[in-house]
């Protein structure tokens, strides 16, 4: 029995002991494992740790610049940047990536559905962040920033995306642009680009890329356990990229886009007195707007796909036969030549014989005896027929060279086709076969192997407007900063000049004005009383047709094999301001079909002149054109 008066009895001394030593061995062991612990940390690992942490806490993001603004001549904005917001996932800010599946799942069932493949989660690497969506609407924005603590490492992105304001009107010069291609990471040796960069894809953007992309900031920020940002540690600050000013005028390209009216062809606008383009003009087009965000498997099917090509640039890669108007060429190569004089005539029944051949004139009662200057007035096939045999292919080649044909012209554009000047050397190397007198007859008066493009037509009439001065087509006039700072200044540049006398362009020159303003002349379609006009039509055959005027009447012939209508001028005849080339494809006559659209454009140019008190931005901003830089 215990007695409680004497506590210690039964207490054995030495096992107490035992146990005190037992218990003090198991602290100083576990105490000595604990600082051991803590020395690796950190002493051994304490750096690595360290390092590991500021990564985990501490983001590095880049900051995409603004591009370039890219404006008219007259300072009116074509294209400018908006805000996009982009929705990433990373997947290092949380290992339950099948819980982020199923809640972005139900977001898209029971609020906003999102397009995007949630099956790249599950293939995705730790520290490579995926863009689930671009240029997200503000709904969806909305319920993933509400949603936001449901959705651990899912982030929005701010990124600039370029807004096209003249649409599909510039499409084909302007461009549009797009997240860098693994070939373009490939070819960019000086190291310019990053994965994700947006480049220029097509036209201005992808020409001056260098120019316009700008340079790409980077903020260093500390974000929380959800990979939310809490503050900012540092920032570099991105460059914007420089404005870039075009030669073309926004009045003359609205002009001549609404002229045309949604019909496949072409409109050029030139400067004859230093080859600046003042309107480029391709239908049909496009929107680059659809590209901002990536464009659909959907509208890319139906774009590539059209049977109208609207993504092709047909200003300068569209080549067609030039028809009547190559009769200019024949004529200047004729007449320097000394084969014909002002008084030199032939006779037209209507009918030209060669062999077995017989060739028509399109004006099937024929002309008569008919001199040079009524031959191209009239546009009198029999005449140039008779030019054609006399002079060969090499001879009209060379000058056709001279006027800037059969190569390119060295526009500030990626793409642009060569056409085609014929030769007899070409001819035997291309078919294996003599060149033949009857190709002569038909290269005469533009058709047989010739093809020109419609920028070629407008610069080689702006050689003989200006007085035999052929020009580099420039499309560029500057690249300023954001402040007007000049960086770069394109000048005209001067490619050749006309092996013609001063007679000789004359006589051309009255007689492309004939055309015009003379009774029976075949763009008498273009004649003003305020100031004169100096022009030419074709009529550009795609295959031979039948001569039953009653079947073309009815038009039996299918649309894609009907003629091509061209028509090229100038004005006014004395110091010509303006050049203009249209060519509409399966359109039918040129003084019918392409002259009234040149008209339009000239009327636009001199009706803008005569207004008093008005500058040219001002009268270029015409409603949903975009706006000027003040």
């Amino acid at each position: 029995m215990l007695d409680i008066q004497n506590p210690l009895n039964g207490f054995n001394p030495a096992e107490f002991r035992q146990r005190f030593k037992v218990l003090f061995v198991i602290v100083v062991v576990a105490m000595s494992l604990l600082v051991a612990r803590l020395w690796y940390l950190q002493v051994v690992k304490g750096e690595e740790l360290r390092l590991r942490s500021e990564n985990n806490s501490v983001r590095l993001r880049k900051i995409k610049p603004l591009r370039g603004l890219i404006m008219d001549t007259g300072g009116a904005v074509l294209v400018d940047n908006q805000p996009s917001f982009d929705v990433l996932f990373m997947p290092s800010r949380n290992q339950d990536i099948t819980d982020v599946i199923a809640k972005m799942k139900q977001l898209s069932e029971t609020i906003v559905p999102f397009s995007t493949d949630l099956a790249l989660l599950e293939r995705s690497r730790p520290f490579v962040p995926i863009k689930l969506e671009k240029n997200v609407s503000w709904e969806k924005l909305a319920a993933v920033e509400t949603h936001a603590l449901d959705l651990p490492g899912v982030n929005v992105e701010v990124v600039p995306v370029r807004k096209y304001l003249c649409a599909d009107m510039m499409a084909q010069v302007i461009g549009y642009t797009g997240e860098i291609s693994r070939e373009e990471l490939e070819k960019d040796d000086n190291g310019f680009y990053t994965p994700g960069d947006m480049v220029g894809k097509y036209g201005i953007e992808k020409y001056l890329d260098e120019y316009v992309r700008g340079k790409s900031g980077f903020e260093q920020v500390e974000v929380n356990v959800v990979g939310k940002r809490v503050r900012v540690l540092g920032k570099i600050d991105p460059v914007s990229g420089y404005n870039v000013v075009l030669t073309l005028d926004l009045l003359l390209q609205k002009t001549a886009w609404e002229a045309l009216g949604g019909r496949p062809g072409s409109v050029v606008v030139m400067n004859p007195r230093d080859g600046s383009v003042l309107a480029l003009v391709s239908s049909p087009s496009f929107d680059p707007n659809l590209f901002n965000g990536g464009i659909t498997s959907e509208n890319w099917a139906k774009l590539s796909t059209d049977p109208y090509h609207p993504l092709e640039n047909r200003a300068i890669s569209g080549q067609y036969p030039p028809g009547s108007t190559y009769k200019l060429v024949v004529a200047a190569a004729a007449f320097q030549e000394g084969l014909v004089t002002p008084d030199t005539k032939f006779l037209c029944n209507g009918l030209f014989d060669l062999g077995t051949r017989t060739y028509r004139c399109w004006q099937k009662k024929g002309h008569g005896y008919i001199s040079l200057h009524r031959a191209i007035v009239e546009s009198c096939d029999v005449y140039f027929y008779n030019l054609g045999r006399l002079l060969g292919p090499d001879k009209i080649a060379s000058y056709a060279h001279a006027f800037g044909f059969g190569m390119p012209t060295g526009i500030d554009l990626p793409r642009e086709k060569n056409g085609l000047v014929p030769t007899k050397k070409w001819k035997v190397e291309r078919f294996r076969e003599a060149w033949q007198v009857g190709e002569s007859i038909s290269t005469a008066i533009g058709q047989g192997f010739n093809l020109v493009t419609p920028l070629q037509l407008a610069n080689a009439y702006s050689t003989l407007a200006n007085g035999g001065t052929l020009y580099r087509p420039r499309l560029i006039k500057r690249i300023e900063t954001m402040e007007g700072a000049i960086i770069k200044k394109f000048d005209p540049e001067v490619k050749g000049k006309l092996p013609l006398s001063q007679e000789t362009m004359e006589v051309l020159t009255r007689g492309l004005w004939g055309v015009v303003n003379e009774r029976g002349g075949t763009g008498h379609a273009l004649h003003r009383k305020e100031e004169d006009v100096c022009g030419k039509t074709g009529t550009a055959q795609v295959i031979g047709l039948p001569d039953d005027e009653k079947a073309r009447r009815a038009k039996r012939i299918p649309s894609q094999f009907r003629d091509h209508a061209l028509f090229v001028c100038f004005a006014p005849v004395r110091d010509p301001e303006i050049a203009v080339s249209v060519i509409m494809e399966n359109a039918g006559h040129g003084g019918s079909a392409a002259a009234p659209v040149a008209r339009k454009v000239i009327d636009a140019y001199f009706g803008r002149k005569n207004v008093p008190g008005r500058s040219k931005s001002q009268v270029a901003l015409l409603p949903g054109s975009g706006s000027v830089r003040q």
